[in-house]
């Protein structure tokens, strides 16, 4: 005779299935209309940058280009240099605050358009499509036993994938080496151990997430779908159903008086769940799965259109639109509210201090490093050895000219009063600094480098502060 279970193990069986889901595969029915007109120039913007900004030629170099072996990154006409990581910092703050306004003003705009997982995700369905047939039809072939034509189709599937999962890995590296070498090397099978790492560990990555994982990224893994409830508020433009006006459901002909039965507008055809990408029911309202990609929206209204119903069952709309009833306009009225507009000022005051500070940038720069103090046998006389770091940030040659002041006396000695220094370069000056012992006193005393440019039309001018130590007399 078999025992009973224990109540404590029944209820901990039941706790497991609560907390681990098994995977339900989700096939999204594809879905035409303004929205998905919308997603699709986001994904040829955004791969034309990507895929074709590393082939774009800039003064006998890479438009962009992270060359991290010699620390220096090039974006279109600017070089920028390890000392210029201020900027990096700025274009993260202009990012993250972006990503709060769009938030505030309609919710995860940057996931349903614009995020590489959703455009990846879109380019690799269009390949699925393309290969397996529609909706029906891979819903069909994934339960048909394994066949050869089967297996071919899957087979040419994923080998599509891996291809294009490559491609990305290969361009992805082209933005830190530069991409006609990498071109030069591929067939040659010259490619370095980390080039060639990373190609294929980018690439993995996004045959895995694009082709498997999908939504399971968005759900589980992107944090962003975990405290985006902290950017919305009542007056945030989000996709909604409007239950008022949809409920009762249910299924009826195009021509039946459907108020007469006690039927709303929604007729039950589950397109909405179907268009999906992550397979949600927008009408259970808003959940943390949406990803704003508003397929449902096109996939609603094309039913709408077919009913004669007017369009808009489903739509962007905010919390407090759909309980006072606001029109649109009134929506749009709502938008500019305090939180928005504290997000545009310091957006936009982000924005413009570092357009400023971009075009006030001076193409030199400056690091002093003492190296040493020194002594005369007279003693009457002491030395300072520094080490100047000259760095021409532009990508013109530049001849500059070094002077010191601060003391009384102060001499350059030795080293190179004047230097050149090639095109985004930069060179380490020894310079030697004399001063009589009766001109300064024991102990450390200010002085200041001047490196100044020779023969421009407006010479650049930086001035570097330091020290010089005079010790006591032996």
């Amino acid at each position: 005779m078999t025992a009973p279970v224990p109540a404590a193990s029944s209820a901990a069986e039941s706790v497991d299935q609560a907390l681990y889901e098994v995977r339900r595969k989700i096939h999204p029915r594809a879905v035409t209309g303004r929205f998905a007109w919308w997603r699709w120039f986001f994904v040829w913007a955004t791969q034309l940058v990507f895929y074709g900004l590393p082939w774009l030629p800039w003064n006998d170099r890479q438009a962009v280009l992270f060359d991290l072996a010699h620390r220096k990154f090039y974006i279109l006409g600017l070089v920028f240099w390890p000392q210029d990581i201020v900027y990096l910092t700025v274009l993260l703050i202009i990012s993250a605050f972006s990503l709060f306004l769009f938030t505030a003003v309609a919710g995860r705009l940057w996931c349903g358009y614009a995020c590489p997982q959703t455009v990846y995700t879109e380019i690799f369905l269009w390949i699925e499509k393309l290969i397996e047939g529609d909706r029906q039809k891979r819903m069909k072939l994934d339960q048909a036993p394994l066949s050869a034509r089967k297996a071919g189709l899957k087979a040419a599937k994923h080998g599509a994938w891996i291809a294009v999962a490559l491609w990305t890995g290969f361009t992805f590296v082209g933005y830190f080496t530069p991409i006609r070498t990498l071109a030069a090397e591929v067939p040659a099978l010259g490619l370095g151990p980390w080039e060639t790492f990373w190609v294929l560990f980018y690439g993995f990555a996004t045959y895995g997430n694009a082709g498997w994982m999908r939504e399971q990224v968005c759900k589980y893994m992107c944090p962003y779908a975990r405290f985006q409830s902290v950017m919305f508020d009542h007056d945030t433009l989000v996709i909604t159903y409007d239950a008022r006006r949809g409920e009762q459901r249910g299924a009826r002909a195009r021509k039946a008086d459907y108020r007469a039965k006690g039927l709303g507008d929604c007729v039950d055809c589950g397109i909405c769940v179907q268009v999906c990408p992550t397979g949600i029911d927008i009408r259970d309202g808003l959940q943390y799965e949406c990803i704003g990609c508003a397929a449902c929206i096109d996939g609603c209204n094309q039913v709408m259109d077919k009913m004669g119903y007017p369009r808009g069952l489903i739509r962007y709309a905010s919390d407090n639109a759909l309980k006072e009833g606001l029109s649109f306009a009134g929506m749009l009225r709502r938008v500019l509210r305090p939180r928005v507009l504290v997000y545009t000022a310091i957006l936009w005051t982000i924005i413009l201090a570092a357009g400023f500070a971009l075009v006030e940038r001076v193409p030199v720069k400056v690091d002093v490093i003492r190296d040493r103090v020194t002594s005369r046998p007279d003693s009457e006389w002491a030395e300072n050895v520094y080490r100047l770091q000259i760095m021409n940030t532009s990508e013109t040659p530049r001849r500059f000219v070094i002077s010191a002041g601060g003391l009384p006396g102060l001499a350059i000695e030795g080293g190179e009063p004047e230097v050149e220094i090639g095109p985004a370069s930069s060179r380490m000056v020894p310079v030697r600094l004399g001063v009589p012992r009766a001109n300064a006193r024991p102990g450390a005393n200010p002085v200041a480098f001047t490196v100044s440019t020779l023969g421009d039309a407006a010479p650049i001018v930086v001035t570097e502060k330091a020290s010089f130590i005079v010790q006591d007399k032996p």
